[in-house]
């Protein structure tokens, strides 16, 4: 029976990041070169990179670089040479949106489509798949059936995002920071216009919500249908967050790893995406890591509303409901044990949020330094555990891969070999000076006890077998040094034999999906414009200047629909009074307007005229 295997993807702002990853159960993690990834605050040097892809091969996991930005044509010369030297240092996989990297020399490196070349249909996905990427990023967007029906029409490898933080347009389809502030999204220097304060009015002038956080979304949470996303055809599940710390995707990753292997065991045509089994301090736990709220998005409900109106701010955890206050403390109703030094938050009166800090806490009162305690009846947050945090913190080695070690001996030396789970194998010898035993029959239990001891290492002893005259007496630190050894070995023997795919493209002639393209298309370079002629396109509908020197920009075109997210969506409620329209949305940068696509309950913003 063929297995499938089942990708747990996490994401690295660094070096640090990465290992911690891999160290608490990802099969693959994602990572910014030193230039060009879509978020330009999470670059990383090539010597951190070729530490974390030596760390990741020794469990059979991978390492892809996000590769993800749009090239000028002096640039796209620069990333060619950049994925030569990411290659060479044994990357596994490049992440790109810039078509025109199809058009250079790259190395035999794997490509995956990035959520940045906006992969919504069958259509588009197969075009991907052959022109040569081995895998590709799902837009979010996406519902169930959606996704099955991609994998119906295709076989490439699909990969969907499962957790974290939501662009309110689709990926690759955002402008507004580009257009209006000079910060292109696509080129990894998003202003994240959709995390400000905006005001809605209707065509009079009418103010229909003032001063809200209008379209910031909450954080995705999939992780109750994953079983369900699996069955769809998703075989990577991809944790968002390049920009979050090591405690964040150690939470996260090792939260997720425990959900899939319940998963993997339950169904043998699943196999795991690498080697290795994990074991955690702590109890995995989503609520305590930043989130804004959570939301299933678009997996199963077409209008959805899964806005975060009140903050662009993470809540992390509800606690309880305060029951008394006076100006220094309150006491909750809550279950939760609260520690000295919490964060916690809540919305005052007027709505906004208010963080404050638990100086002390007795039980259920907590004692603090702010001018004002929080009214009886609010419901508090806690968005910072403090006990969990340090569980974090000193959460290091989690995985480990079990191996069978041999010990024999020879004429003047010892002998171990090492075997593990994959079959990889080893062997060292060590000279040894021999004694007879002054008390015969306790030599193997002295070797098995030592040998044992893999503590610091990435491998747990399963099995000892031991060959050795039990007359002979051996001096402990001899077999600590033979244990070292060998697990030194046999570390270097598992990153040797592991064999990264490879792929070379082909080029051919397959077919756009028209033979227009416009600023939608991201063509930003003349490799770019080859590729898309190559493929037939015919008319490039596209200003010189790039994005601003178009004349009637969608600065967003959105899933996520304000009219439904109000509740005053005549689709969901036919008895709402409509508003006259166009709707507009105002903040501090400008006056923007609103159209609606109801038959594809698509929202798109432009810039008022």
């Amino acid at each position: 029976m063929q297995q499938h295997p089942i990708e747990l993807l996490s994401p690295a702002r660094d070096l640090e990041c990465g290992v911690a990853a891999i160290n608490h159960g990802a099969d693959a993690v994602y990572i910014g070169p030193p230039k060009f990834g879509a978020r330009a605050a999470a670059g990383n040097s090539l010597q951190d990179i070729e530490k974390l892809v030596r760390h990741a091969h020794t469990f059979s996991a991978s390492v892809y670089i996000a590769l993800n930005t749009l090239f000028d044509d002096k640039e796209i010369e620069e990333a060619v040479r950049l994925a030569h030297q990411l290659y060479d240092i044994g990357a596994d996989a490049l992440i790109i949106q810039d078509m025109g990297l199809l058009e250079c020399d790259l190395p035999p490196i794997q490509l995956h489509a990035s959520t940045q070349t906006n992969n919504r249909t069958p259509e588009k996905v197969q075009f991907l798949e052959r022109v040569g990427f081995e895998q590709v990023v799902l837009a979010r967007e996406l519902s169930l059936e959606q996704i099955r029906e991609i994998r119906s029409a295709t076989s490439v490898p699909l990969e969907c995002f499962i957790h974290g933080a939501l662009c309110v347009s689709y990926s690759g389809q955002c402008y507004i920071s580009e257009v209006v502030s000079g910060r292109s999204a696509n080129r990894g220097e998003c202003a994240q216009f959709c995390r400000h304060q905006y005001t809605l009015k209707d065509a009079a002038g009418k103010i229909v919500e003032k001063s809200r956080y209008l379209l910031s979304l909450k954080d995705l949470d999939l992780s109750a249908h994953v079983k369900s996303m699996i069955e769809a055809g998703v075989s990577s599940f991809k944790i968002e967050g390049r920009l979050k710390d090591s405690n964040y995707v150690k939470n996260v990753t090792a939260y997720y790893r425990q959900l899939l292997d319940e998963i993997i065991a339950d169904n043998p045509q699943l196999q795991h995406g690498s080697s290795g089994k994990c074991e955690f301090s702590f109890k995995p736990d989503t609520n305590k890591s930043f989130n804004r709220g959570k939301t299933d998005y678009f997996l199963n409900a077409p209008r959805n509303t899964p806005g975060s109106l009140d903050t662009p701010k993470s809540l992390g955890e509800e606690i309880g409901i305060v029951k008394n206050a006076d100006r220094h403390s309150f006491s909750l109703n809550t279950t939760a044990t609260l520690h000295n030094g919490d964060g916690l938050c809540y919305f005052d009166a007027g709505g906004t949020l208010v963080g404050v800090k638990a100086n002390r806490v007795e039980g259920s009162q907590v004692f603090h330094r702010d001018h004002s305690s929080p009214q009886k009846g609010t419901h508090i947050y806690r968005n910072l555990d403090v006990d969990f945090l340090k569980k974090l913190k000193n959460s290091e080695q989690c995985r480990f891969l079990t191996v069978d070690v041999e010990i024999t001996e020879t004429l003047d030396s010892l002998q171990c070999d090492v075997r593990d789970g994959d079959d990889v194998h080893s062997t060292v010898e060590l000279k040894a000076e021999k004694e007879f035993a002054k008390q015969p029959g306790k030599t193997a239990a002295m070797v098995e006890r030592q040998i044992r001891k893999s503590g610091g290492t990435v491998f747990r002893v399963d099995s000892v077998s031991i060959a050795i005259d039990e007359n002979v007496f051996i001096p402990t630190a001899t077999i600590n040094e033979l244990r070292r050894l060998a697990f030194d070995n046999h570390l270097v023997a598992r990153q040797e034999s592991y064999s990264r795919p490879e792929s070379q493209l082909q080029k051919n002639e397959i077919l756009w999906l028209s033979n227009k393209a416009t600023y939608l298309d991201n063509i930003t370079n003349r490799y770019a414009r080859d590729f898309y002629q190559r493929h037939g396109v015919t008319e490039f509908d596209i200003a010189p200047q790039g994005v601003k020197g178009e004349q009637d920009v969608a600065l967003m075109t959105t899933k996520y629909c304000i009219k439904a997210q109000l509740g005053i969506c005549p689709k969901i409620s036919p008895k709402v009074k409509k508003l006259a329209e166009p709707l507009t949305l105002t903040d501090k940068t400008g006056v923007y307007e609103l159209e609606f696509n109801c038959a594809q309950c698509e929202m798109v913003l432009r810039k008022k005229k």
